[in-house]
């Protein structure tokens, strides 16, 4: 098997496997009134077909059967109930099963229970019946008794252009096995395939008109024009899935004989001869000119590429800092050249940059696919109600953060409908509606990706999250008293913090949430909480477009340069060194009613230098959720954008430093993580 095929077979199975999960939901919610039972017969249909090609026999057996209970359903032979969706989701599960042992080349995971299940339900013959049925041979194709329609003058039109572009045209004749359910889907799938090779001139009968689920034979005759010969089409029809017999035959020149109109500068032996033995060209048709323009890229070349535009975005600054450097000491026309040509590399340099990122971005839709299952079996094991509502699903972002950021979010929307939303009877006797509502939306805002999960449930109650810190020893009870809503809201994020009664597997083991905010603050993004008692809970998560190239405030600290995201700074503010105020011990100041705590960082990162008893004082004002904190700087130096490069194994990490970048002059400046200083210097890690 080759490597390219089994690739392309991957893809498909993750599109058709995510179809499916979706369609059995609808056909949970609308029965066997909708289309679902049609899309899961086609998508079961299809993986049969592929997995048989690729001789994956467990997952073509599987799909059979899932095929033929479908089949059953939709014929009306059986209702749509509660038992048959949750087999349904069964088969599919052991589907994805399947499908992780292909992709690492395992084989254990035992269908045959599965397989029964569906066949007893199904009330039908035993799978050995079916899976003995031979299959038609591709090998030798039998020519079918297909008749060739008659051509109007402009399908003969049609030809003659080909013609003149020195392709070659030939009849294709195929029957479709009798076996084959879905006739019409299949006539329209070979359709396609020849499509994509060429041109169809001619199609008899219109796939579009046939009904794809009809009895007996189906015969289709249509009229290809491409580069293909003859033995090349033959070989290439053969190939295809559910056709039972196929011919090949070139236009016979009798057929295209009114095409001496249509090309007088021909002689008729002439046509005759290209019609039968058409000559070879490079020239091809618009419909091979009009081929998909995509191409697949592994994405180790896409970070390979990514890592190439850093390295520009290095030299570019140096460029232009020499630019600035020159231009101070010299002013010849050679010192205008060289801004110019500086201007124009950041221009090219920040297209190209801008080209990249949006070749990683991914839409948000294929992390938001996963949770509509997730959320219908929490709801069913913990009896409740619950719609999900998805908004936003077009939403774009860097594909390592659409990685990164999945576990955050199974976490939060698990805490949603565990601790959030009520039962149907706690929400009737509060004058809810029963069911419950929880809402997922993705947004960009202001350069960054914003993500809230919102529930509609009993929302959390600071009086008791107060009790619960003070009853687990967290605080006493003077300090929890001096909380303020907000602040005692906060404290879910705080490590072993839960306020659960009962251990259930959904949550309430008093991890989780800490594990939340610490996940997504290493991803320089933030998340605050909206809450009020008995009407629901809102998390907003932010999250930077990409992790690769930020934009960051170069800051001198004892004579080191370093880095501070611009994603995580308030403001900037300057005071003067009396506007300082001592609380219990450590320095504040007093910024639009709000009590900042001021530290130095050289103090933390023990660099020697740096001036504590200066008159006057440049603040940068950094934050992470709700709190904040003043770091006090030497010299501002500006902002540009910073390509993050990592420590490396030998260094290893170092708290409050997130990575280091090469400065225009080629040093080195490392870049602050600012969740983890305001952690540490506040003393809560």
């Amino acid at each position: 098997m080759l490597s390219e095929y089994k690739e392309v077979f991957m893809e498909e199975l993750d599109e058709q496997l995510q179809l499916m999960d979706d369609e059995i939901l609808k056909l949970e919610q609308e029965g066997d009134k909708g289309s679902a039972i049609q899309s899961l017969f086609r998508a079961a249909h299809t993986l049969k077909g592929s997995s048989a090609a690729m001789g994956f026999e467990s997952m073509k057996l599987l799909t059979h059967e899932m095929e033929h209970l479908l089949d059953q359903v939709r014929s009306g032979k059986l209702d749509v109930t509660a038992s048959l969706i949750d087999l349904l989701f069964q088969a599919l599960d052991n589907l994805k099963l399947l499908k992780l042992e292909i992709a690492e080349g395992g084989s254990q995971t035992d269908i045959s229970g599965c397989v029964e299940e569906i066949r007893q339900f199904g009330s039908r013959t035993p799978l050995a019946e079916a899976a003995s049925e031979p299959e038609p041979e591709t090998g030798t194709i039998e020519v079918p008794a297909v008749p060739k329609p008659k051509l109007s003058m402009a399908d003969r039109l049609k030809v003659a252009e080909c013609l003149e572009q020195r392709l070659q045209v030939n009849w294709v004749l195929l029957r479709i096995s009798e076996s084959c359910v879905i006739k019409g889907a299949r006539a329209y799938v070979i359709q396609a395939a020849l499509a994509e090779a060429g041109e169809i001139l001619y199609a008899s009968p219109d796939p579009a008109d046939l009904d794809e689920y009809m009895e007996g034979t189906v015969e289709l005759a249509l009229l290809f024009a491409g580069m293909l010969d003859a033995e090349q089409l033959r070989a290439f029809v053969s190939g295809l899935m559910d056709v039972e017999a196929a011919t090949v035959e070139p236009v016979r020149s009798e057929e295209t004989a009114i095409l001496a109109t249509a090309a007088p500068s021909r002689t008729k032996d002439s046509e005759a001869a290209t019609v039968l033995f058409p000559e070879p060209s490079l020239e091809q048709s618009p419909a091979v000119r009009s081929k998909s323009q995509t191409i697949r890229v592994s994405v180790e070349r896409m970070e390979h590429l990514m890592n190439l535009v850093g390295e520009l975005v290095i030299d570019q600054t140096r460029i232009h800092q020499v630019e600035q450097i020159q231009r101070r000491r010299f002013s010849d026309e050679s010192v205008s050249e060289l801004a110019h040509i500086s201007d124009h590399l950041s221009r090219v340099i920040s297209d190209l940059q801008d080209s990249v990122m949006k070749a990683r971005m991914l839409p948000i839709e294929q992390l938001f696919n996963r949770f509509p299952r997730m959320v219908r079996d929490l709801s069913r094991d913990l009896g409740k109600e619950i719609e999900l509502i998805v908004e936003g699903k077009d939403t774009e972002l860097d594909r390592t953060l659409i990685e990164e950021i999945s576990d955050p979010l199974i976490h939060l929307i698990r805490n949603a409908v565990d601790h959030g939303i009520e039962t149907p009877e706690i929400r009737s006797a509060s004058g809810k509606p029963r069911n419950g509502s929880l809402v997922i939306r993705a947004a960009h805002e202001d350069n960054q990706v914003v993500i809230y999960v919102r529930d509609d449930g009993a929302g959390i109650d600071p009086a008791k999250m107060r009790a619960s810190a003070v009853s687990k020893g967290m605080l006493t009870q003077e300090e929890a008293e001096l909380l303020s809503d907000r602040e005692a809201v906060g404290l879910i994020f705080h490590p072993g913090f839960s306020t659960a009664r009962v251990v259930s597997d959904v949550s309430g083991r008093g991890v989780g949430m800490d594990i939340v905010k610490s996940h997504i603050e290493k991803l320089n993004g933030l998340i605050d909480t909206d809450t009020e008692p008995g009407q629901g809970t809102q998390f907003k998560i932010k999250l930077p477009l990409t992790l690769a190239i930020i934009e960051g405030l170069l800051v001198k600290l004892a004579g080191q340069t370093y880095i501070i995201p611009m994603s995580n700074i308030a403001e900037i503010v300057r005071i003067q060194a009396e506007q300082l105020i001592t609380l219990r011990g450590k320095p504040v100041i007093m910024l639009r009613d709000q009590i900042i705590p001021v530290t130095w960082i050289q103090d933390h990162f023990q660099v020697q230098g740096g001036e504590h008893a200066k008159k006057h004082l440049s603040l940068v004002i950094v934050g992470s959720a709700e709190k904040r904190m003043a770091l006090v700087v030497d010299e501002l130096i500006g902002n540009q954008e910073i390509v993050i490069k990592s420590l490396g194994q030998y260094v290893g990490k170092v708290s409050g430093i997130a990575g280091g970048t090469i400065l225009g002059d080629g040093r080195v400046a490392l870049i602050l993580e600012i969740s983890a200083l305001i952690q540490k210097l506040s003393g809560k890690q």
